[in-house]
């Protein structure tokens, strides 16, 4: 592999998700996460990571919270920071991006190792919206000790948990300008926590939980790392040259992007309503057990739409069959009683090749 093929296959990845999409969307929500990638050879460039205790590399995945797709990846030194060359691609998505559609809302989401004033500067610079988590310092616990204390205080009162959330304008000594920055206090049975996050999401000073909730759902990310580590072996990025590990992690990702695109073909998509839940909230409003009950519900009724690699290896892959080859075709037979045949069966009759029986 060579740096030109990476790039070739790098504009591919962009392409095959500006096409995913069937028609312009009204937004597109950008989630940025690095995961550690551990490394058992004489790999070039992995190196120890003091706090993961290992040899490794450290990816960079850049999904989509619309479609699950996995819009870039990176292939990183194994004690890199997070943020490393995420402002490079940051610029090369937004650029696809407007040039397909010039008025789509871009928005950018990260934990604490992308709120760095790199990755404020270049998505104000490029005039998308962003939220990152903010690393509590000194300055920002005395400010807040007094909302951390009353939320300990009503959950003293009423020994049910409590979120408190305040916005305050902040300015870092490196930062050109203030910046809004949310707090949120919690106290509950385990005992208290404060968190944070920088944004210029234009309803933040009105609505600093719905910013902070909202930004928390960036955790739908970490499904996707956990897709490509566990479920499609991203760690197994075994070749010694760095290019070649490169390639291997494009492989992966195209192949999680593959099985995004079955699930969303294959998902049925039952109502709480169907599922027994009588409740007119949508699904992602529901109370959190009945959230809960409904979500396991559906993954029972939809194994495939709901359903992880591993899902679709023990349902369409891992199948015991007899396979008899003539001069004319080739049959596949099935065994009579296997339980999952319905879902082979529907599947087949969405991918099938058009003119095909």
């Amino acid at each position: 592999m060579t740096i030109p093929d990476l790039k070739r296959l790098r504009e591919f990845l962009l392409q095959s998700f500006l096409e995913s999409f069937e028609t312009p969307p009204a937004r597109i929500t950008l989630d940025f996460d690095a995961f550690d990638d551990p490394a058992h050879g004489q790999q070039q460039l992995i190196l120890f990571h003091g706090f993961y205790g290992q040899y490794q590399y450290l990816p960079l995945a850049i999904t989509c919270a619309e479609t699950d797709a996995v819009v870039l990846v990176g292939l990183r030194h194994g004690t890199c920071p997070a943020f490393l060359g995420a402002d490079d691609d940051l610029r090369l998505i937004v650029a696809k991006i407007r040039q397909r559609w010039p008025d789509v809302g871009i928005i950018v989401r990260g934990d604490s190792g992308f709120g760095v004033p790199v990755m404020y500067d270049v998505c104000e610079e490029l005039g998308v919206t962003y939220t990152f988590g903010f690393a509590m310092n000194p300055r920002l616990q005395r400010e807040t000790q007094a909302l951390l204390d009353q939320a300990a205080a009503q959950y003293e009162a009423t020994h049910v948990k409590q979120r408190l959330f305040e916005r305050r304008e902040y300015q870092a000594g490196g930062w050109p300008h203030p910046r809004t920055v949310i707090v949120k206090c919690e106290a509950h049975a385990q005992g208290t926590n404060r968190r944070a996050v920088v944004t210029n999401r234009p309803g933040a000073p009105l609505l600093p939980q719905g910013t902070y909730d909202e930004y928390t759902l960036r955790g739908e990310s970490e499904n996707r790392n956990k897709e490509l580590k566990d479920g499609l072996c991203a760690d197994r990025l075994s070749d010694h040259r760095f290019l070649a590990n490169f390639f291997r992690l494009f492989l992966h990702a195209a192949a999680l992007n593959l099985l995004v695109r079955l699930r969303r073909a294959t998902a049925q998509g039952p109502t709480p309503a169907e599922l027994g839940i009588p409740d007119p909230l949508p699904a992602a409003a529901l109370p959190e057990k009945s959230k809960k009950r409904f979500f396991n519900r559906r993954r029972q009724r939809d194994p495939l739409g709901e359903g992880q690699p591993s899902t679709f290896r023990s349902r369409l892959l891992k199948v015991a069959v007899e396979v008899i080859v003539s001069a004319r075709r080739v049959l596949v037979k099935l065994s009579s009683n296997w339980p999952h045949a319905d879902n082979l069966f529907r599947l087949g009759r969405l991918v099938a090749l058009p003119g095909s029986s």
